[in-house]
């Protein structure tokens, strides 16, 4: 059993590691011309089957709405996304990848998978396998969690960044104004 000091140092350091791999990779698509909105943007969409609502997106981005619509603007802008209409809901828009994407995100991908090759050398397979199966059990427990307490923010947030790293929204506005 961990100490409480040990415990409480967990969460910080599983929040620093994320960062600092984020960081590197960060640094390692700078070359492509791509800040860590964009690419981590691409990565969502691509992940989504065919296109998926701008609102969707901003929960799966953990970003407000506001803040999404300036990005994607840009991104369209470049050619990277385009916006249709829902076929579901008139007021709604569906965000989908251009086919310039694709070949960015192959690019994304092999800078990460070299990334992680490197960040996870040396590290024996078992280790690995313990860890992720924790990392699993960590994270299904806070997504339980979450479902049970009335929360704003959707449990469908798959960000690697707590709230202090999100950008927008009242908690911002409050702390700028």
């Amino acid at each position: 059993m961990l100490k409480r000091s040990d415990s409480a140092g967990f969460g910080t350091l599983l929040g620093e590691t994320g960062r600092a791999w984020r960081y590197r990779l960060d640094q390692r698509l700078k070359p492509l011309g791509l800040s860590q909105a964009k690419w981590i943007t691409l990565l969502k969409l691509s992940w989504a089957d065919d296109g998926i609502t701008q609102k969707e997106l901003a929960e799966r981005l953990c970003i407000e709405s506001p803040t999404l619509v300036r990005l994607l603007d840009r991104m369209a802008a470049d050619g990277w996304i385009e916006r249709r209409g829902s076929d579901i809901d008139r007021r709604s828009k569906t965000v989908h990848l251009r086919r310039k994407s694709y070949a960015l995100l192959q690019q994304i991908n092999a800078v990460a998978t070299r990334l992680s090759s490197d960040l996870l050398e040396g590290i024996p397979d078992a280790e690995m396998r313990s860890c992720m199966s924790v990392l699993r059990r960590i994270k299904e427990k806070a997504l339980a969690l979450d479902s049970m307490a009335d929360l704003t923010q959707s449990p469908s947030c798959d960000c690697n960044t707590g709230p202090a790293q999100r950008t927008g929204g009242k908690r911002a506005r409050k702390k700028r104004g």
